[in-house]
């Protein structure tokens, strides 16, 4: 590992022998190591000089995801201990609506996911709310592959009524949704537009809480508004 940072810390490679001295290393293992990590491709040599591997290229990248996804993490877990509501955040990506990340405690559970977000996007907020991000065209491209199907009494009816909906929806504000995925339960989503990125950030609560749901998603949106300078990088996973 030291070697692989030595080499890092060398834009425009480094030899053998100067890799030795800076980390220390007694010059025929820093030999050995450096084959190795070649031959695995950490490193990669050039005319004598080391240099940075796509393997090590990889494992940077995944280890920035991972720092991004923390601080999303992270984020709404203080929200979710401020606001005192269950959180979750969500995109759609490559066709497909996918929840990133879901923070929620004893005190404030999640809804139970008892038939696939990817499949009834109609019928929750989190759904709706990136559907409505789309364009025409995408929204029916994603209808015609998950059309619309009865969840509860409450759910939207058809595909056409749900386009309706969608195209009344105000550009940017919280889109809600009362009972139609589970009984029991309400649900608020965020709209967050970050680039081409549809995104969401959302709430939920007991049907018997309704009232709270547009004040907390309120301050759920203005906590978006505060810091989206400095989640933008992490939310665009």
């Amino acid at each position: 590992m030291r070697l692989l940072e030595t080499v890092a810390a060398h834009e425009y490679g480094a030899p053998a022998k100067q890799l030795a001295r800076e980390t220390g290393l007694a010059l025929p293992t820093t030999y050995h190591l450096l084959r190795t990590l070649v031959h695995e491709g950490y490193l990669r040599r050039e005319k004598g000089l080391f240099f940075l591997g796509d393997a090590a290229e990889r494992l940077s990248s995944s280890g920035a995801q991972q720092k991004r996804r923390s601080t999303v993490a992270d984020t709404l877990a203080h929200w979710r201990d401020s606001i005192g509501v269950p959180l979750y955040y969500a995109m759609y990506r490559d066709g497909e609506i996918e929840v990133i990340c879901v923070s929620d405690s004893r005190e404030t559970p999640a809804v139970e996911e008892w038939a696939d977000f990817r499949e009834t996007g109609h019928a929750h907020a989190i759904g709706q709310c990136l559907l409505s991000q789309l364009d025409e065209d995408a929204r029916r491209d994603h209808l015609a592959r998950y059309p619309v199907q009865s969840i509860t009494p409450y759910t939207v009816r058809d595909n056409h009524a749900l386009l309706r909906r969608l195209a009344r929806m105000p550009r940017m504000e919280p889109v809600v949704e009362r009972q139609e995925y589970a009984l029991g339960t309400v649900c608020a989503a965020i709209p967050i537009t970050i680039g081409a990125t549809a995104a969401t950030m959302a709430l939920s609560l007991p049907s018997h809480q309704s009232d709270r749901l547009l004040p907390a998603a309120h301050q759920l949106q203005t906590e978006i508004g505060r810091h989206l300078g400095s989640l933008a990088l992490s939310i665009s996973i």
